[in-house]
């Protein structure tokens, strides 16, 4: 039977402010993770941090995975030779000296290598392996209201790892029956997580990607996901969209590579849902709104212009 931690279910009323987040969780670190790949993970993991940070918050992103697709997502080429995840894992550089700045200011990057796929092995003879990249974060947590972790396709030490580091969990799934059994898994390894190494992490919400909500499958699994998971079930879902593909190979996250398309905007949306949740004001979210009320206000304002008598009359008139 899966079960899912008392820690996820929501607890507004320990929320009395909705306008500012509480002041014990300077950041909110979340994890994108699913042991099944295919399901839009990374692609959720560049366009998620980059749409927070369009929003006008401070995001970093981590790529935990030794593919680097993160970090070739955002325009950086495979360079064994540059400060990486791995060399922080392994304690030998801190964050702050490996950060990678983006197109976008408000976005930051650490690189990963394919050298994080011996980190695995390394990690097991070091004391306290599960807490390592926990530790990095500690410094520089304070600095960045999201932070969001890539998760490597498997429930290995480097996934661990980034499960003990977060508050939250963000699942990417698609609409399928396949989909659905790993979810069992994936939720039973939450448990055990929750249990003997991270009492607060939570399940931030189930996404899914790549929905077609045409056909008669992807309903079917929503409506099975949202009797299951509930709230959880995350409002924003993410369609099939080219440009969506295509962004990666241009080393751009969609809202730069074409900020119209479905794609962009799907994300946008998503992250404007988690910082709801979160109760976190989006400061680009309050500009808009100001700029449109001066537009309202200027509209009311504005006075035709007098009537006059013309030389000439149309056929209505005559």
């Amino acid at each position: 039977m899966i079960t899912i931690h008392p820690v996820n279910k929501p607890q507004p009323a320990a929320n009395p402010s909705a306008e500012t987040p509480s002041a014990a969780s300077p950041s909110k670190v979340i994890a994108v993770v699913n042991q099944k790949g295919g399901v839009g993970k990374t692609t959720t993991a560049i366009n998620l941090a980059a749409a927070i940070a369009l929003e006008g918050l401070r995001t970093l992103l981590i790529d935990c995975d030794p593919q680097a697709n993160s970090t070739g997502g955002l325009g950086f080429a495979r360079d064994e030779a540059r400060l990486s995840i791995y060399d922080i894992l392994l304690g030998h550089n801190t964050i702050a000296e490996a950060l990678l700045p983006t197109e976008i200011d408000t976005l930051k990057l650490i690189p990963s290598s394919k050298n994080l796929i011996g980190a695995t092995i390394e990690l097991i003879s070091l004391e306290g392996r599960e807490y390592k990249l926990r530790e990095a974060l500690a410094p520089i947590r304070a600095d960045y209201p999201f932070i969001l972790l890539d998760c490597p396709p498997a429930l290995d030490l480097l996934t661990l790892n980034a499960l003990v580091a977060s508050d939250g969990l963000l699942v990417p799934m698609q609409a399928e029956y396949f989909a659905l059994e790993g979810i069992s898994e994936l939720m039973s390894t939450l448990d055990r997580v929750t249990q003997a190494f991270n009492p607060s992490l939570a399940l931030e919400g189930v996404l899914l990607t790549m929905y077609d909500d045409r056909t008669n499958l992807s309903q079917q699994v929503n409506e099975n996901l949202k009797s299951f998971f509930t709230d959880k079930l995350l409002k924003t879902s993410i369609p099939r969209n080219i440009r969506l593909a295509e962004a990666p190979s241009h080393g751009k996250p969609v809202a730069l590579y074409d900020p119209r398309s479905r794609g962009a905007e799907a994300y946008r949306e998503l992250a404007l849902e988690l910082l709801s949740r979160n109760n976190i004001a989006s400061p680009e979210e309050k500009r808009r709104k100001a700029a449109a009320a001066a537009a309202a206000s200027s509209l009311k304002s504005f006075t035709a212009p007098e009537k006059k008598n013309r030389f000439w009359k149309s056929n209505k008139e005559k």
